[in-house]
């Protein structure tokens, strides 16, 4: 067994959970990396054929023979880990009440591909800002579950885990610890989930924080996704009236549908048994995000780390790994049928984090278009798609900032 729960499940019981990995699958791991059969390099100077094979060797250098697991594990074992059963299915969460009473309740959710390893980084700083020169008046109590699918969580044995099921759990989660006021923060899939529990709109909710907010006008976004193929240029049938800032998100959009082959495939998740066979396979994978960040990633498995240390990167991989995840994750892109860019009709209050090297940059004109109550838009210097995970001292300050005006 890859975990432990402390007592028996019950129907809406929750168990405390604690992370324990025996010691033969970790050697089962490191074997494998050992075996991998390596492709030829790359032929061409860059990252247009994706992961390069320098970038992917020296990562599996480090994963066999120095990495240690451990040391996460007792990170996350440090920390108040929880299970529950909703509709079925275990739900992995951690779960950390600040020491000021007054503190807000938050869940933050994570995306693909990424874990609670994600907002590991983020926790002190919210629950304990006092020791991080913000006030007590800006402390928040968190939740951060695992996905359905992902990490500890259980993983569906039948479709109907979409990302509006998964936003009514949520709510349903924050309902049983017993918060009668709460707000939600998501990114990737988090941020689709988290505008899903805005529709939805429970009185509880009393609003929400993405860093990858659903702006576009629906035909826009339409439009901007009709060119996945290549078979045509959305870009060239764009209204004239479009601004500046939105004719750069267009651009950003466009070039991220065309390079977004992963999330098809993923839609197909059975065929990537390959994930589940080889560490190093579901490693390349899952670093091939998009060009931003797979930029920052290769620079810091070359010895120049700017947020997201090798260190980082393979606890997140590991955890996948360890929870035999790499499929069951990926379902999760079939479930779904909404866009993920597009206006929702999040009608209750706002917050929005533009990061530079996010996916794209939406612009306010759009944000205020798509969130008629925005209580909050900023445009950061620095920062990507995994911004919690990179930059969390920015990030605590926006979640801060965000959510003042609703304490």
């Amino acid at each position: 067994m890859a975990v432990k729960t402390m007592t028996r499940p019950g129907t809406t019981e929750i168990r405390p959970f604690k992370v324990e990995i025996p010691e033969s699958e970790l050697k089962a791991m490191r074997a494998r990396i050992a075996a991998t059969r390596w492709p030829e390099k790359e032929t061409v100077p860059d990252q247009s054929q994706g992961v390069q094979l320098a970038t992917m060797q020296a990562l599996a250098r480090y994963w066999e023979k120095e990495y240690d697991w451990r040391k996460v594990e007792a990170r996350l074992n440090a920390l108040p880990q929880f299970m529950t059963e909703i509709d079925g299915l275990d739900i992995h969460f951690i779960h950390i009440r600040s020491k000021h009473e007054d503190a807000l309740p938050l869940i933050i959710t994570h995306g693909w591909p990424g874990s609670v390893i994600e907002q590991m980084k983020i926790i002190d700083p919210l629950t304990n800002p006092t020791a991080h020169g913000a006030s007590a008046s800006d402390a928040f109590h968190l939740v951060i579950p695992s996905m359905p699918g992902y990490g500890f969580s259980g993983k569906p044995s039948m479709p109907g885990w979409d990302p509006q099921h998964i936003a009514t759990a949520w709510i349903e989660l924050m309902k049983r610890l017993g918060y009668a006021r709460f707000v939600a923060q998501g990114g990737d899939w988090g941020a689709l989930i988290t505008e899903l529990m805005g529709v939805q709109a429970p009185p509880e909710l009393i609003g929400i924080h993405t860093n990858m907010p659903g702006v576009y006008p629906p035909d826009i976004d339409a439009m901007l996704q009709s060119g996945i193929t290549g078979a045509n240029n959305p870009l060239a049938s764009l209204p004239s009236t479009l601004s500046e800032d939105e004719k750069r998100a267009c651009e950003q959009a466009d070039f991220f549908w065309k390079h977004s082959s992963y999330a098809l495939e993923m839609g197909r998740a059975q065929t990537l048994t390959g994930l589940a066979d080889s560490p190093v396979a579901l490693a390349t994978y899952m670093l091939d995000h998009d060009a931003a960040s797979l930029k920052l990633i290769s620079e810091s498995v070359a010895g120049q780390p700017r947020g997201i240390t090798p260190e980082d990167l393979l606890d997140n991989i590991s955890l996948y790994w360890l929870t035999n995840t790499g499929v069951s994750s990926a379902r999760l892109y079939a479930e779904n049928q909404l866009s993920f860019f597009a206006a929702k009709g999040v009608t209750i209050p706002v917050a929005v984090s533009v990061f530079p090297d996010e996916l794209y940059q939406a612009p306010r004109s759009w944000a205020e278009q798509a969130y008629p109550n925005l209580i909050h838009y900023n445009r950061l210097d620095k920062g990507g798609h995994f911004a919690a995970w990179e930059q969390p001292q920015l990030f605590s300050e926006e979640m801060r900032t965000a959510f003042r005006s609703l304490r």
